[in-house]
């Protein structure tokens, strides 16, 4: 067979870089941090990393407002360090996806700095300026993403017009119908593929363009209601533009950050002849309730959209949104529940987007509001990795930036490492299972009929045919597959006291929340 893109295959797995691993006492992680454990990745069995924002950038949004794409936050360390990160990850067959933040810049970034300075600068029309409703209020009702900013424009004393931000104030968007602005933003695409990075996330990709008429949202277009900022039919070109400048480059990708409730939009983004992302993020497991049903419904929706020969996606968390452990932790099963949610993860069709810490069962942890430091309140999905028992879980000698979990003197690497029954073994066993597999890296998928409660699928390619069940309750269930195969193989299960051998299909037994991969 001909061999698909790595992309498809791999296990990806996002560092946020503040929080992996502080090399120099300051609290505050950074790349020779994550540099000093790529061995652990590498042994976890990870053949990407996503980093997210590293770039110069005052952190009023925590390196999304960025003020200098093209060189490393001396927070973070230096371009020769982010040159031996790159250089070292490749060494241990583990590729790097970096962010690219293209709807908005900082407010202390040259281009809007001179933007700023005058109504008839060089570089005023990079951005988005209206002028004020004869009252004085903002130009239209468009509001900040950022819910406490509350309009998404910011008036400026010194031109007498508003500028746009579709975040916080210090984030002003960028005027993506500027043609200098898609030649710039080019060249930082370039930039780092010349560096050699292996791909991109695209932050907030359904955004950039936006109604050039600026009027209120929603706006009635060919007859449909539609929003004025977001998903406007303009952002495919400007994506398309994206792919033909990945796509210069061999073996490279593009995942971005679609935020649509609309399946079939999502699957838009792939574009109609496969030329805007290679990947576009499926987020639709942070809502669902925990219902067998509501997760296959969920994974064959977006299977269904998807046209033949796009690939699929799916990740459990980010640093965005609430860890699997805590978001699950109804009754108190949240790290019952995370163990299933790891082998769904690692199972189905798709390249699956593991965040830092999840393989240990990390969780949420409460921020005290005198320490609290994200502008949107995300602080507790950002702290320090745990890395062992030892003060500050091992993460930095100095203060961390955010406090470390109450929890991590027992939820640790150095804990779980060598226990059998801890979800990091978990993790490592479906990781290097994944790896021996080619119904898992590159198979179809098939949702079987199943009792309430349990979610039950095939993976197979060729010869090899991989049965996975599921049982989201917290009671045990019987079952009879053998209209599928007498018996099966038991490779791997979330209980670590069941033992490997046959089992008979047509009385299959799961105990509460237990899962199965079986081999047919």
């Amino acid at each position: 067979m001909p061999q698909p893109e790595w992309w498809r295959e791999a296990v990806v797995y996002q560092i946020y870089p503040r929080s992996f691993q502080d090399s120099n006492g300051d609290g505050i992680g950074d790349l020779p941090g994550i540099i000093s454990r790529l061995d652990y990745l590498a042994d976890l069995g990870i053949d990407a990393v996503w980093i997210s924002p590293f770039y110069r950038s005052p952190m009023a949004d925590f390196g999304y407002d960025v003020a200098d794409h093209c060189d490393v936050d001396p927070i973070f360390g230096s371009l020769s360090d982010f040159d031996r990160l790159l250089g070292e990850a490749h060494e241990r067959g583990i590729r790097v996806i970096v962010d690219f933040v293209p709807n908005h810049t900082s407010d202390q970034h040259p281009w809007f700095l001179d933007a700023r300075s005058s109504r008839s600068s060089v570089d005023r029309d990079w951005y988005v300026w209206a002028d004020p409703k004869p009252d004085g209020s903002p130009p239209n009702n468009w509001r900040s993403t950022f819910v406490r900013f509350g309009p998404a424009w910011t008036f400026d004393e010194r031109s007498g017009q508003y500028y746009l931000h579709s975040f916080a104030p210090q984030q002003p968007d960028l005027n993506w119908w500027q043609p200098q602005v898609r030649q710039a933003m080019d060249g930082v695409l370039r930039f780092w593929l010349d560096r050699g990075v292996d791909g991109f996330r695209i932050d907030v990709a359904s955004m950039m363009a936006r109604d050039p008429e600026l009027r209120d949202t929603p706006v009635l277009l060919d007859g449909v209601e539609r929003p004025a900022t977001s998903d406007w039919p303009g952002v495919h070109d400007i994506l398309r533009g994206f792919r033909r400048t990945i796509d210069a480059y061999p073996n490279r990708m593009a995942v971005g950050e679609v935020w649509l409730s609309d399946v079939p939009a999502i699957a838009r983004y792939y574009g109609a002849h496969a030329d805007e992302l290679h990947l576009a993020f499926n987020f639709f497991f942070f809502f669902q309730p925990w219902q067998a049903s509501a997760f296959r419904a969920s994974v064959d929706a977006f299977e269904a959209a998807l046209p033949p020969g796009d690939w699929p996606d799916c990740t459990l968390s980010n640093h965005d949104q609430s860890r699997p452990a805590s978001r699950y932790d109804q009754h108190g099963l949240g790290q019952a529940r995370a163990r299933l949610a790891a082998m769904m993860l690692l199972t189905l069709r798709g390249t699956p987007f593991l965040y830092y810490g999840e393989e240990l069962g990390m969780t949420d942890v409460p921020i005290p509001p005198d320490l609290a430091r994200d502008p949107d309140g995300r602080d507790p999905y950002r702290t320090p990795m745990q890395w062992d028992a030892s003060a500050h879980a091992g993460f930095t000698s100095g203060r961390p930036w955010l406090p470390v979990a109450a929890n991590a003197a027992t939820v640790n690497v150095t804990a779980e490492r060598h226990d059998p029954a801890s979800l990091l073994s978990l993790y490592r066993a479906l990781l290097h299972y994944r790896r021996t597999s080619e119904a898992l890296r590159r198979g179809a998928y098939q949702a079987l009929d199943a009792p309430d409660g349990i979610f039950a699928y095939l993976r197979q390619s060729g010869p090899e045919c991989v049965l996975v069940v599921l049982n989201f309750e917290n009671r045990p269930q019987r079952l009879d597959l053998s209209y599928i195969a007498a018996e099966a193989q038991l490779d791997v299960a979330t209980d670590a006291d069941r033992g490997q051998g046959a089992l008979r299909l047509s009385a299959l037994h799961l105990g509460g929340h237990e899962g199965l991969v079986l081999r047919i």
